[in-house]
């Protein structure tokens, strides 16, 4: 994500700030210090804000270890001054697994809660959780009140928040899964609305949140009807045929020309029959401006990229092509290559098809 830098590397995920994150907490101290005009006290609340955002990474780690369970890698999380984003590769296909994946996270707010209560009701100590401001009252008693808050607020219905996913799944569980998007799309853009609403009449990080979500469901709500569309069409009717191929002794002068004269801008790199890797435009244009014209293909090209099939299912392979980190894949049959499929080749035709199904609509009287 742009503006955010790397603080950490835990279990093989790399945990990042946002810089805007810093300016919550100039914001936080601002205000703390603004009410009570006290230094200890605002260094207080800003140390209680740091370990929040703690309990929020080890929030964001209960969806990405659950579901590394299942496959899924996490490409990064983040924190941001509304929270944190876990970047999943991809949502669980099952439900169910989605459902668990969705409900980790509050589950980490859930135990730690719990073993906050008990270490009170151990010492004798629950009624303090109901005299008075929660910061003053110790951690343990902030610890019960912050982790009840997170989990019930990421519970709610908002989707793509956390109750939002995990009604999506279980709706998922009796309907089509773009369907059961839709509607808990539509829910939670109810529930942004009412967000925006009480941001105006109260704080502004509400009506950031409502914002957040009204776009983040709206978006992902669109991304899943779009591989609807893609279901059962193979990758062989949306696949480039005619294309330019290099190999690994070429030139990058080579590539250069074939990406100013053509509209190519990924170029397969064949060793005989054998794909053996993939030439991209930011890698062409980096390595011939360091080693020059003559370097070999072979010095820029990436062997990290995917092989698809002509028979592939194209939603599928756009899910593949999204959580990749070159956009394109060469398509293979019989050991060779045939075709060369990219995300615009999927939009042109997820287009065609749009356009063909309107003109078929009836006219509206």
């Amino acid at each position: 994500m742009k503006w955010s830098f790397r603080i950490a590397r835990i279990a093989g995920i790399d945990v990042r700030i946002h810089a805007t994150f810093f300016l919550l907490l100039v914001w936080i101290a601002y205000m703390s210090w603004s009410e009570r005009k006290s230094l200890a006290e605002t260094g207080d609340v800003a140390l209680f804000t740091g370990v929040t955002f703690l309990i929020i990474v080890l929030h964001e780690f209960g969806h990405a270890l659950t579901a590394r369970a299942f496959g899924i890698r996490t490409r990064d999380i983040t924190l941001l001054p509304i929270g944190g984003l876990a970047r999943l590769e991809r949502m669980p296909d099952k439900p169910w697994q989605e459902f668990l994946v969705a409900i980790a996270g509050p589950a980490v707010n859930v135990a730690i809660c719990a073993a906050a209560f008990a270490a009170l009701a151990a010492t004798g100590r629950t009624s303090s959780l109901f005299n008075g401001d929660p910061f003053r009252s110790g951690w343990l008693v902030w610890l019960v009140w912050s982790n009840a808050f997170l989990a019930g607020f990421n519970m709610l219905p908002a989707f793509p928040m956390d109750g939002g996913r995990v009604l999506r799944a279980l709706l998922a569980m009796q309907f089509d899964h773009a369907f059961a998007t839709a509607i808990a799309a539509r829910l939670g853009q109810a529930v942004a609305l009412f967000f925006v609403i009480l941001g105006l009449a109260t704080s502004p990080m509400f009506a950031l949140i409502g914002l957040f979500v009204w776009i983040g469901a709206g978006e992902e709500n669109r991304q899943v009807q779009f591989r609807a569309a893609l279901a059962g069409i193979p990758v062989a009717q949306a696949m480039a045929t005619e294309i330019r191929t290099l190999a690994p002794s070429d030139p990058l002068e080579k590539a250069a020309l074939y990406l100013t004269r053509t509209t190519q801008t990924e170029f397969p790199v064949v060793d005989g029959d054998r794909v053996v890797g993939l030439l991209t435009r930011p890698a062409l244009l980096k390595v011939i401006g360091s080693g020059g014209p003559a370097a070999q293909v072979l010095t820029a090209m990436s062997t990290d990229f995917a092989v698809l099939s002509p028979t592939d299912a194209l939603d599928h392979a756009f899910v593949t092509l999204q959580s990749s980190s070159i956009h394109a894949a060469a398509v293979v049959h019989e050991g060779k290559l045939v075709g060369l499929l990219t995300l615009e080749e999927i939009g042109e035709l997820a287009a065609l098809l749009d356009a063909l199904k309107r003109g078929h609509q009836p006219p509206r009287t």
